[in-house]
């Protein structure tokens, strides 16, 4: 009976739960609903009328393409750097011990730990003192340097969690380094690394702040959004594209939620 009545939360509890869940998603659920307003230039409350015509304006919008199709890009370069990089430094920070590994690893995480303005200045006045232009690159570099911290966080995690006696058992068995990587270890990681490599995407995709700093004359979503805001045309349409961001950003991150919940059940654990 005890164990019942601890499995169920006091009403306060729950209308302080929702009372949470709703200050934080409100304002995400008046973007989407601002998106169908007839309103071209201010917010009215309650809406003057619902339409879909900012749907087909926002298509019709090379501007809007072209940031999209850059962040994405953006996003998917960086990513790919972010997986290859941040396995590697998880693979060597949990299989092997050396002098300074935690130390390695606090540096690792570093990027993600300070505030993106000092990350961003950090960046412009490196890529300055090594007269780089800023360029598409720039941005890759700049958001690779925190997409590689999602994605190590997961991998270490998953590494530290999968035995060691089955790598040693791979190399008994006469397999190689790279059959035993495929056949033993990668199984074991890969939704480790789909997960992180998703939310590196999500995390790329919506990133501002290294953005402004890392950036020439592009335009990605987020850095759109920003001047559209400052200087307003269509302001639904911005509202349509903070509809999109939220979406592409929303579901890696529920796919990587659903791929890391169940990763108790790793091969060898506890052995």
């Amino acid at each position: 009976m005890r164990s019942d009545r601890s499995q169920t939360a006091p009403l306060a509890l729950k209308i302080a739960a929702g009372c949470g869940l709703a200050f934080l998603h409100l304002p995400i659920l008046l973007i989407f609903v601002y998106a169908f307003t007839t309103e071209e230039k201010t917010f009215q409350w309650p809406l003057p009328g619902l339409t879909l015509q900012w749907f087909g304006i926002t298509w019709n919008r090379p501007d809007v393409w072209q940031a999209l199709s850059l962040s994405v890009r953006v996003a998917a370069i960086s990513t790919v750097i972010a997986l290859v990089l941040g396995t590697l430094c998880a693979a060597a920070v949990s299989r092997s011990r050396f002098f300074g590994r935690e130390t390695i690893s606090l540096l690792v995480i570093l990027p993600i730990a300070l505030p993106g303005i000092i990350t961003g200045i950090a960046l412009r006045s490196a890529f300055s003192l090594a007269e780089i232009p800023f360029s598409f690159w720039t941005i890759v570099l700049g958001h690779a340097t925190f997409c590689v911290v999602v994605v190590y966080n997961n991998a270490v995690a998953r590494f530290r969690r999968t035995s060691a006696s089955l790598i040693e058992a791979s190399y008994d068995l006469g397999a190689d380094g790279f059959q035993t990587f495929r056949y033993c270890v990668l199984p074991n990681i890969a939704t480790a690394l789909l997960a992180g490599g998703m939310l590196a995407f999500a995390l790329s995709f919506d990133e501002v702040i290294v953005t402004t700093f890392t950036a020439g004359q592009q335009q990605t979503v987020p850095i759109w959004m920003l001047e559209e805001l400052i200087r307003p045309r269509q302001r639904p349409v911005t509202n349509v594209v903070a509809m999109v961001v939220v979406l592409v950003t929303f579901l890696p991150i529920l796919l990587a939620y659903y791929l890391t919940r169940d990763g108790d059940q790793i091969a060898g654990t506890g052995k």
